[in-house]
């Protein structure tokens, strides 16, 4: 049974690396970094803590977001004098700094109220808000080549229990946005990774996404994933009450699927700028209506005897404007689904996961990533990195913190090792 289990996992891994881990990562050589400040992000109603909400530099590219417990850490060249504090149905933070608190920075982030004024009312069909907004990428996108800084993490549980930490830090060069992802290429520049020392876990991970493959997921790009005629024709759409983004209203368009296909469709949302008609996020979770369409767009193979029961396919992509360009900021994937064996009373429940932020922009020497350098669809980060092994790894780059629960499972983990 355990070697069954190792299959299965594996299998459907390599599914979940072809399809769904095309995550955009971005990144470029770090300069060097001197001063570290830290702190929480929470609302200011309820004290609750605010997950991925953005903490960028101003008047630099420098950002980090907040992990699911709301903390943060930023490294920077020296103290900025000034932060904003961003997230979506929150009103914008922007913090003059002039010393950081021996106990860190506890920001409090204001509920956004909606106020309409007519200019942004939109009375027509919400399918041709979407169509203007995809004709208007030329304009609201970079239309020269960028290159990225970057940080991404990828993580695999078996039930509660970690058993797979991937980590990276990369460079990554984009072609403009009026050209296809054929050119965009990744590199790593440093990177680590965390292994269950259990032999039934192995086999189960080792095939766990990559970096590469989310160039596919930055839906404004590659356009074949999602905005084009023939698979919007799929889905219903429905304008939802208005939304702020970084204090700027954005319209929201709902999708939901249309027409019967023989592939699942995806249930969904996109925020629209107002002013701008660029895409600022999109929410995307495969529907889960007829188990066997779904088993079919998320596994690959699977043992004899074994059932696999799909729980969840869902993504998001945020995008960030700055000086009249609309760039990819954040993404976030999660995939659940279940395994159990025909002799076993259980399931078993998996859950993969993977983030990456934008951490940094190059604006001069921007070169294309040669190919043998770029990591291709056919590495897997697993092999391409190292273990846990150095305490301060990552020196003066900046990263997506680990929440407490996978602080104290990487430390389980390496107690194994040791």
């Amino acid at each position: 049974m355990i070697f069954k289990e190792n299959d299965v996992i594996c299998t459907i891994m390599k599914r979940f690396a072809l399809i769904l881990f095309y995550m955009l990562t971005v990144c470029l050589g770090v300069a060097a970094q001197h001063t570290v400040f830290s702190g929480t992000v929470a609302n200011e109603k309820s004290g609750e803590r605010i997950a991925q909400a953005s903490i960028s530099v101003d008047g630099t590219d420098v950002a980090v977001v907040t992990n699911d417990d709301g903390f943060f850490t930023l490294k920077v060249d020296r103290l900025p004098a000034d932060i904003t504090i961003s997230r979506l149905g929150y009103r914008s933070e922007h913090l003059h700094i002039q010393e950081n608190p021996p106990d860190g920075f506890n920001i409090k982030l204001k509920p956004a109220p909606i106020a309409l004024p007519e200019v942004v009312v939109w009375t027509g069909d919400p399918r041709e808000l979407v169509n203007i907004a995809i004709e208007k990428i030329p304009d609201n996108y970079s239309s020269s080549p960028e290159l990225y800084k970057c940080f991404y993490r990828e993580t695999a549980m078996k039930r509660q229990h970690y058993i797979y930490v991937a980590e990276g830090v990369m460079d990554m060069y984009k072609t403009p946005y009026d050209r296809g992802i054929g050119r965009d290429k990744v590199a790593i520049i440093k990177g680590r990774r965390l292994l269950s020392p259990k032999q039934s876990d192995t086999l189960g991970v080792k095939v766990l996404g990559g970096p590469v493959l989310p160039v596919q997921l930055d839906i404004v790009k590659n356009l074949d994933f999602l905005l084009n005629e023939k698979e919007l024709d799929n889905y219903a759409f429905e304008l939802l009450p208005h939304a702020t983004i970084n204090d700027r209203l954005q319209y929201v368009v709902a999708i939901s699927p249309y027409t019967l296909q023989p592939y699942a469709l995806y249930f969904g949302r996109f925020y629209i700028d107002c002013e701008t008609l660029s895409f600022t996020r999109a929410e995307l979770t495969l529907d889960m209506s007829d188990p066997l369409k779904a088993t079919l767009y998320m596994l690959f193979k699977k043992p004899r005897g074994v059932r696999f029961k799909p729980k969840e396919l869902s993504l998001l992509v945020d995008y960030k404007q700055e000086n009249g360009v609309t760039r990819i900021s954040y993404i976030r994937n999660t995939f659940r689904f279940n395994c159990d064996w025909k002799r076993r009373l259980l399931a078993t429940s998996f859950t993969a996961f993977c983030e990456m932020v934008v951490t940094d922009r190059a604006t001069d020497g921007i070169h294309p990533i040669l190919g043998r350098d770029s990591f291709n669809s056919h590495d897997t980060f697993f092999d391409r990195v190292d273990y846990f092994l150095d305490p301060n790894f990552w020196e003066d780059y900046n990263i997506i913190e680990p929440t407490e629960s996978l602080d104290k499972a990487i430390s389980k983990l390496l107690k194994k090792y040791k």
